[in-house]
């Protein structure tokens, strides 16, 4: 593979474009324009020594490292995208009359569509998937969105190919100080996307709301929760991006122990909220009533602990607003929960179980509002146990002697819901025969946890793990909607 010839240091100021680990890789060091590669007598422009091309590969070797295919977790991709973005952007010509700045997404939304009739091809896909993702906003977001696609979908040395076909887009350069523009420096170029084509990507494509700005990339986690009267989160609009400002002590999101204030709430439900105006998020909940929330959210720390750059401009914003704001290092509950027993490895939750009682034939949650008090009025000694939520099934022992009192798979719990009355105690209700569903009857088992949080969290997981959840589920979780309090802030 052909590379571009690099003069040392000492000799030259004018350094490889492609060898990057090194400051001010692919510009002039003294900030001249350097006017074309230098001549070596002897030597042809393109017919470079062997250590000068494995120079200009060792950048791309980098990324190879490693069996599996290259994440953004991967220490070296930043700099590769950064480097790749100054060669598509070098000698790229300006607007004479100064109407607007080009950037080389300029001419990849130009490059030739697919044929009349004939299928669109995954190069024309990207680009068109660039062009209206609702997350960036400028030729900067979506040209950076498109290599990012382009490295996972294998289309970077397609995009320069068609380039390299298409003379009019070639004038976007010039033919002297770009790497692009040049026929002799276009041909390593694409030498070297040919490798990278070669290579495995798995880039997270819908983390990209800070294109527009970076090309660090925030933290990014995704919540998903029940159908809730109020998620318990206050939200601040800022320049288009809504800020979680509060997580209310004993509400859902902070049972959830995953949103954090400070945090950008960037979807819900695969709604994007980049530039969002204020109330979108309210009007998103509004749609999805009733329905499971899938929430993604981007992370005001960074993977090194401090705050996210791109983000600091927003939060000075936003303490401008609201002077008592602070950052959330991590959940509230997290330190304040109460000690639980640990066995083989699992945390146990230390109830009481207070009885059963025979409901009949209905399983439904209305037999709660009747099971419930039954068990109360028997005024049985309560019994100390070790309540384990399974990935399968719930698993009660008795706390003094381990011993297995009960064993149910979710298939056999059709309800489970909290006694309003008490905000500690709550019940399921389980099928008796499940053989035989025609004269099955089902049984109601009360229990007494330590805090009305405990009991929601209990409910919320054998909820999620019962196939009847959504059907039965008898918990405060049966609706979802926001409440707006003014114009850029609210409680949802």
């Amino acid at each position: 593979m052909a590379s571009v010839w690099s003069h040392s240091r000492e000799s030259c100021s004018w350094r490889c474009p492609l060898s990057w680990g090194e400051p001010g890789g692919g510009e002039a060091a003294c900030g001249a324009v350097p006017l074309g590669p230098p001549s070596r007598p002897g030597r042809p422009w393109g017919a470079e020594p062997a250590p000068s091309r494995r120079r200009a590969a060792a950048g791309v070797l980098r990324l190879r490292h490693g069996s599996g295919p290259c994440t953004d977790a991967s220490p070296h991709l930043a700099s590769f995208c950064q480097l790749l973005e100054t060669v598509l952007r070098k000698g790229l010509k300006q607007p004479l009359l100064g109407f607007g700045r080009r950037d080389y997404w300029h001419w990849l939304e130009r490059l030739p569509p697919r044929a009349a009739g004939s299928s669109p091809t995954a190069l024309s896909i990207g680009i068109e998937k660039a062009g209206t993702c609702a997350k960036v906003l400028t030729a900067q977001g979506r040209g950076r969105y498109f290599l990012r696609l382009a490295l996972n979908g294998k289309l970077l040395a397609a995009a320069v190919q068609q380039l390299a076909g298409t003379p009019q887009l070639l004038e976007f350069y010039d033919p002297v100080t770009s790497i692009l523009g040049n026929e002799e420096l276009m041909e390593p170029f694409l030498s070297l996307m040919l490798v990278v084509t070669e290579m495995n990507f798995s880039l997270d494509l819908q983390n990209c709301s800070f294109l527009d700005e970076s090309w660090l990339l925030p933290v990014c986690v995704t919540y998903e929760t029940v159908p809730c009267r109020a998620l318990g989160m206050v939200l601040r609009y800022v320049d288009g991006r809504v800020f979680v400002t509060e997580v209310l002590p004993e509400s859902q999101a902070e049972v959830d122990e995953v949103v954090l204030a400070g945090d950008v709430l960037d979807e819900i439900n695969g709604c994007s909220l980049r530039n969002a105006y204020s109330g979108q998020a309210g009007a998103a909940l509004q749609k999805l009533k009733g329905e499971p929330l899938s929430l993604r959210l981007l992370r005001w720390q960074w993977h090194d602990g401090g705050v996210f750059g791109p983000l600091l401009p927003y939060l000075k914003v936003l303490k401008e607003k609201e002077p008592g704001f602070q950052l959330q290092h991590g959940p509230r509950r997290a330190a304040e929960r109460e000690p639980r027993q640990l066995q083989g490895g699992r945390l146990l939750y230390n109830l009481r179980y207070l009885g059963w009682t025979s409901v009949g034939k209905d399983g439904g949650k209305e037999v709660l509002e009747q099971g419930i008090p039954a068990v109360l009025e028997r005024s049985l000694p309560a019994r100390e146990v070790l309540f384990d939520v399974r990935e399968t099934e719930v698993l009660i022992q008795e706390k003094t002697s381990s011993k297995v009192l009960f064993r149910y798979p979710y298939p056999e719990i059709s309800c489970v819901g909290r006694h309003l009355g008490s905000s500690n105690l709550f019940a399921f209700c389980v099928v008796v025969s499940p053989e035989s569903p025609e004269g099955s009857t089902f049984d109601c088992l009360v229990f007494e946890s330590n805090s009305e949080q405990e009991c929601e969290e209990i409910i919320k997981r054998i909820g999620k793990g019962t196939f009847y959840f959504f059907r039965y589920n008898y918990s405060k979780s049966m609706e979802c909607q926001e409440l707006l309090f003014h114009s850029t802030t609210c409680k949802i």
